[in-house]
């Protein structure tokens, strides 16, 4: 089963050559690397060109937004298997893919696990450590979801669901993960490991006003879904955040 692998860049240039490398240093070889790249203004493109890889794809045009960018990305991907590496984040261990890939093909149609949150310039260096568990419908309706860049679907679950909605800023992958995992056809499995590294800094966490707009966001996403009693549900959503500064290995 081939693995796409999709990364938005825009002007990423400090960063995209640890993302690339823990891509294609993973031991599971079947993988195309897709670079959705926003028309970057420095050196993004030239850098992910020299790596001169038949492994890797490099897309670059103006879009809308991150979104945008990795809808783009899975429309051209060509594998059974989509994941997604953001420019600022890496693979945690060379053999992430290797282990989504036999989850997959044991009869899981999406496969998710651990993220942490690491500093800027020392990605050892852990901030916050997200932990997942063990899916079933009921955490829904209490705010829980798996770390997004954590998450690796079948590209059916994508011709089933639909893309990531433009109509959010930050919070179409919480729309779009609230659709899947509500599907009751689907089966999800939780591979207990670390899967991403995020540095801090991201759209969704880099200030108290993304902060805010992301809870006002996910409130819409939320009432556009239907969940009960949607206030509650983004104050577990939010409070289950705490232990994750707290544990942080």
């Amino acid at each position: 089963m081939k693995v796409s692998i999709i990364t938005a860049t825009y002007n990423s240039a400090s960063s995209i050559k640890t993302a690339i490398d823990s891509v294609l240093s993973q031991t599971y070889k079947d993988i195309e690397h897709l670079i959705i790249d926003g028309a970057s203004s420095d050196d993004t493109v030239a850098l992910v060109e020299a790596y001169n890889d038949p492994r890797i794809q490099v897309i670059s045009a103006p879009d809308k937004g991150i979104y945008d960018a990795l809808n783009k990305g899975v429309v051209a991907a060509t594998g059974e298997i989509i994941g997604f590496v953001h420019s600022d984040d890496l693979l945690a261990a060379p053999t992430v893919l290797e282990e989504v890939v036999t989850q997959i093909k044991n009869g899981a149609d999406g496969v998710y696990g651990d993220l942490l949150y690491v500093e800027k310039e020392n990605t050892n260096k852990v901030v916050r450590y997200w932990k997942s568990r063990p899916f079933y419908k009921k955490l829904l309706s209490r705010g829980w979801m798996p770390a997004h860049p954590t998450l690796y679907l079948k590209k059916e679950v994508y011709k089933k669901h639909g893309h990531f909605s433009l109509d959010y800023h930050i919070a179409a992958d919480y729309d779009l993960m609230l659709r899947i995992f509500s599907d009751e056809n689907l089966e999800f499995t939780y591979f207990p490991s670390v899967i991403t590294k995020m540095r801090v800094g991201g759209a969704s966490n880099r200030s108290i006003k993304s902060l805010i707009v992301k809870s006002k966001e996910d409130y819409k996403v939320l009432r556009k879904n239907k969940v009960n009693f949607p206030v509650k549900v983004l104050a577990y959503k939010n409070l289950s955040k705490i232990s994750q500064f707290i544990k942080k290995q």
